[in-house]
Parts: C-alpha cells; sequence; structure tokens
C-alpha cells in the first residue's frame, strides 16, 4: 500500500469529483492521503472529506503565501488539531518566491505553528520556497525537532536537505522528482536515507511524467514511488513498504486503514 503525504482533495478538479478520484487512487494501490489545510476558512470542508473516509487524514494550518486571511493563533492550532482526523500541524513555513519584502508576518506565523505543534505533540508539515536558510534557522530557534515533521515537496540541495534530516526531519518528494531537468531532486531522492523518505503528490498539481502538465491526483503518487525506485536500484515494493512505514511512523495520529 502506498500514501499520498500531501494533497488538496478540497481543490476544484478534484473535490468536484472525488468518488472517482478515490476509486483511481484504490485501482492504483495508494491506501491513503492526507488532505493539506491551507486555510482556516476552508478548513471545514478539508475535515468533512477526512471524515467521509477511513482512508483520508487532514492537517490545521495556513499556507505562508496567504495573505487577507484569518491569522490562526497558536492556542486556536491547538484546539483545532484537536480533532481526531488531524494528524499535522501545516501547511506551514516560509515562501519568499511570492512574498519578495521577507515580511516578518510570515515567520511569526510559522512560529506559532511550531509551538502548536510542539504542544499538541503532532508533526509539522512544512514549505519552503526560495527561503531554506530562514526556514532552517526559525525551526532550529523554536526547537521544531521536539515535534518532528516532514520537507514537504522537497526541491533544495543535499545540504539543506542534511540539514533537515539533523533536526529529525523528513523529506517528501512529488512529481518533480521524475521530471528529466530535475536532477537536484533526484540526487537528493537518491541520497536520502530510506527510513526517512515520504512521496507526495501535491495535487491537483505537479503531476508526474507521464502526466505532467495535467492535473494532478493521489493515484498518481505509484510514478513518484517508481522513479525514486529506480533512482535507488531497489525493488518497487521495498519502496512502497519503507515509504508507508515512515508515514505511520511519522504521523502517529493516522491509523492504518482496516482494507
Amino acid at each position: 500500500m502506498l500514501v499520498d503525504s500531501h494533497c488538496h482533495l478540497d481543490f476544484p478538479g478534484l473535490a468536484d469529483h472525488l468518488p472517482d478520484v478515490l476509486r483511481r487512487m484504490a485501482e492504483n494501490g495508494v491506501g491513503a492521503a492526507v488532505c493539506i489545510g491551507v486555510n482556516l476558512e476552508d478548513l471545514p470542508k478539508v475535515l468533512a472529506i477526512a471524515e467521509s473516509d477511513e482512508r483520508l487524514f487532514a492537517t490545521v494550518g495556513v499556507h505562508p503565501e496567504y495573505t487577507d486571511l484569518e491569522e490562526p493563533t497558536e492556542d486556536q492550532l491547538v484546539d483545532l488539531a484537536a480533532h481526531p482526523k488531524v494528524v499535522a500541524i501545516g501547511e506551514t513555513g516560509l515562501d519568499y518566491y511570492w512574498q519578495k519584502d521577507q515580511p516578518e508576518w510570515q515567520r511569526v506565523r510559522f512560529r506559532n505553528h511550531i509551538g502548536a505543534a510542539k504542544r499538541c505533540a503532532k508533526p509539522l508539515v512544512i514549505h519552503t520556497r526560495e527561503s531554506a536558510s530562514d526556514t532552517l534557522r526559525l525551526m532550529r530557534e523554536e526547537g521544531a525537532e521536539a515535534a518532528g515533521g516532514v520537507m514537504h515537496c522537497f526541491t533544495e540541495s543535499w545540504e539543506i536537505a542534511r540539514q533537515a534530516l539533523d533536526l529529525g526531519f523528513y523529506l517528501s518528494f512529488s512529481g518533480i522528482v521524475t521530471f528529466k531537468n530535475a536532477t537536484i531532486v533526484k540526487e537528493v531522492a537518491q541520497k536520502c536515507p530510506l527510513d526517512r523518505l515520504l512521496v507526495e503528490t501535491d495535487s491537483p498539481y505537479l503531476a508526474p511524467v507521464p502526466y505532467r502538465g495535467k492535473p494532478n491526483e493521489p493515484g498518481y503518487v505509484r510514478y513518484v514511488a517508481e522513479e525514486i525506485a529506480k533512482l535507488r536500484s531497489i525493488e518497487l515494493d521495498a519502496l512502497v513498504a519503507a515509504t508507508t512505514d515512515n508515514f505511520f511512523n511519522l504521523f502517529k495520529h493516522a491509523r492504518r486503514p482496516s482494507n
């Protein structure tokens, strides 16, 4: 059984066809998926999707690039994370690609998420874009290693990967690893310790080859796993078993589906 550790089932294109998406997920041997929260306004929809199927889980967080919406407090995140289907805090982190001025409010928001994760003993789902050094700095300053978590859709260098691994974090790879020119991502996917590796789709974005440029969905995480197994010269079954065990070792509040 594969697990898609990061997807957005509430987004248009997936939410509108959820039964078909879940059917294709099962057909591709994907037994579980995490629907990631990106703001508080849409959280009820995320939780409802997770509640609808034992194979689905949720997270609580506000994405670093979102502005003009409800700003979460640490207490609020802790309260929301008490929901039985919530397995992590996030998506959180820093994104300086869209926010060129490197705003302090992003860093305050990130610190609140780290504090909440530590208090509720649930891992972090971390987003970093053009902000790796600051992301790692705040993780160290706030003691993020006490909560643990995953660097989602990892695209940074091996040096950044090593520092995240040293903090006890996992690395998750998306369909980008299947792209021909993604040499840095492929290198890190080869070097990452097998017991710290996760796979994801980030659907509906970043569809892997052979679906690149088309809407992504959880069932396509199989192509991510196949590429990483090939890069590491191991059997696909071994990669599938390892990444699934890693998922449930990290997301301790997620229960393996009965089927």
